[in-house]
């Protein structure tokens, strides 16, 4: 029955649009506000494909990693897919390396294959392809092994030769702030030469990176942001030679506007001949969330949002008119709330590092089992790799699951959890043979430091529902229910934290001390975002 009374419950939601509440950016009158995401989508880019359009982002140590999106309009989006689950180079990503792994990826498509390249600035260049976005990618193939190359880019040319433009990680190559180019097989496997600098951006353009690579009325463009994530300004070049020289202007800022650090993205043309960028906002602690700005060319130059200040340069907008794509779609945005009836964990989830089988079992009897894994000698729940996370969707919204406990020894715990270089969790907890609930703070996780007990209080049931309520700001205010109808909030108010390179992410985990022969587990109803 419950599974049955779930599915109308959550039809009817669909139905009259209320899943779409915790922030929407289609207006309904034909007009659209920023951002079109408010979760951390951070390097996002985009690549149209007939009527179609596909979004990935920078998915870092996070598992399943480079997310994809789809919509049919640029404003409404939602997750379809990811490119694979396991991350190589699969002993060292087994275990959390947080700000490590997928940065900055570009989709394109090419010859009936989409492909993604990305950088890991620790390993080097890689490509995935696909003839089905929604479908199986082949695996991530190593393009060139390398230290601190990143956000790659490939480019075919009208004459059939290939190439792969990219940055440098200061931190790894030990030099930035410069533009390389290569020639590549057609294929995109191999690079054929050792790379050729194209721009220097230390003068005007310090940390120029995220280069995306387009050809237009006969000038080859690179796209690429400089100046930092948080202050940063969008820059294209501009070159007749693909080797260069090539020309820059600064194209968007922040201006007068209250968006910080407006820049890497993707431009996208419409089938009639309009021009879009897509782009971040760093908004801490919700990380890097996706704007859509009007776009036009002038004089050959990409000139993106709208010039306010009349100082040459484009600032984002508030609102503005939807992409003119023939047709109207219905309102959609990217899941959150999981019922738990599906036997497959829904698409919102991540973990910290690439997952194993047992961690989760998903049940078509409408729950979803956490079993408790094993976690003795770690400093805190920074070196977890068993979290199992969403990004936080709005600037406000409250998150609440029900679930049922069945510990069997001391030391057994699970809860709700908002994670990031500061954490905080409401968790039901054995010791000595008692079933408590706690909630524990750790400020400083990343620094190894230890958690600390907020609260604590003896519970007389193993079915209990969680929630966790964020004010403006990522404020946090954990609460509990016996019932299902009254809650009542519980230790202290936490400030949520980001990750490394990522937002704060809320979810659920399960963990004990020691392994003991028929551990206990836990079976979550549901998790639901309001």
């Amino acid at each position: 029955m419950k599974l049955k009374i779930q599915t109308v419950f959550f039809f009817c939601l669909s139905a009259i649009g209320l899943h779409a509440q915790v922030w929407q950016p289609d207006n309904g009158d034909g007009t659209y506000r920023n951002p079109i995401i408010f979760a951390d989508y951070s390097d996002p880019d985009v690549e149209r494909v007939g009527d179609d359009f596909y979004m990935t982002a920078s998915s870092f140590n996070c598992a399943p990693a480079l997310p994809i999106l789809h919509s049919k309009d640029l404003v409404n989006w939602e997750i379809i897919n990811y490119v694979f689950t396991q991350q190589p180079p699969f002993e060292v990503f087994d275990k959390p390396q947080h700000g490590n792994g997928v940065w900055a990826p570009s989709i394109r498509y090419h010859d009936g294959w989409f492909y993604i390249f990305y950088g890991n600035p620790d390993y080097g260049i890689y490509m995935c392809k696909t003839k089905d976005p929604a479908g199986k990618w082949e695996p991530p193939h190593l393009v060139r092994a390398a230290k601190g190359w990143i956000d790659s880019c490939p480019f075919w040319d009208e004459d059939g030769k290939a190439y792969l433009v990219h940055a440098l990680a200061g931190s790894r190559a030990g030099n930035k702030s410069v533009v390389m180019l290569h020639e590549m097989t057609p294929d995109g496997t191999e690079l054929l030469d050792d790379g050729v600098l194209v721009f220097d951006g230390h003068e005007n353009h310090s940390t120029i990176e995220g280069t995306k690579m387009h050809k237009r009325n006969g000038y080859y463009y690179i796209l690429a942001p400089a100046g930092g994530v948080a202050t940063g300004w969008q820059t294209v070049l501009r070159s007749k030679n693909i080797w260069g020289p090539y020309e820059d202007k600064i194209v968007l800022n922040q201006g007068n506007s209250d968006v910080n650090g407006p820049h890497q993205g993707a431009w996208v043309e419409l089938k009639n001949g309009d021009d879009w960028f897509i782009h971040f906002q760093e908004k801490q602690p919700y990380g890097r969330i996706v704007h859509l700005q009007p776009a036009r060319w002038e004089n050959d130059w990409l000139l993106i949002g709208e010039d306010t200040n009349q100082d040459g340069i484009g600032e984002p907008v508030k609102s503005w008119k939807k992409p003119n794509v023939g047709k109207n779609y219905p309102v959609k945005v990217p899941q959150t709330s999981d019922e738990f009836n599906e036997p497959k964990l829904g698409l919102q989830w991540q973990w910290q590092a690439n997952p194993q089988p047992l961690w989760a079992t998903p049940t078509a009897m409408g729950f979803l089992r956490l079993n408790p894994v094993v976690l003795s000698g770690i400093k805190n729940l920074w070196e977890a790799p068993n979290l199992l996370l969403q990004k936080l969707p709005a600037e406000t919204f409250t998150a609440t699951t029900k679930l049922q406990f069945f510990h069997h020894f001391d030391g057994e715990k699970t809860g709700l959890i908002m994670m990031g270089r500061d954490y905080a969790y409401l968790a039901l907890e054995q010791q000595d043979s008692q079933l408590f609930l706690v909630q524990k703070t750790c400020i400083g996780a990343e620094s190894g430091k230890p958690e600390q007990e907020v609260k604590r209080m003896a519970v007389l049931q193993n079915e209990i529902y969680l929630r966790v309520k964020v004010a403006a700001g990522g404020v946090c205010q954990f609460a509990y229910s016996l019932d299902g109808k009254k809650y009542t909030d519980f230790g202290e108010k936490f400030q949520a934290k980001e990750g490394k390179w990522i937002g704060a992410k809320l979810g659920i985990f399960c963990m004990r001390n020691e392994h003991e022969n028929d551990g206990g587990y836990a079976n979550y109803d549901w998790f639901r975002i309001k």
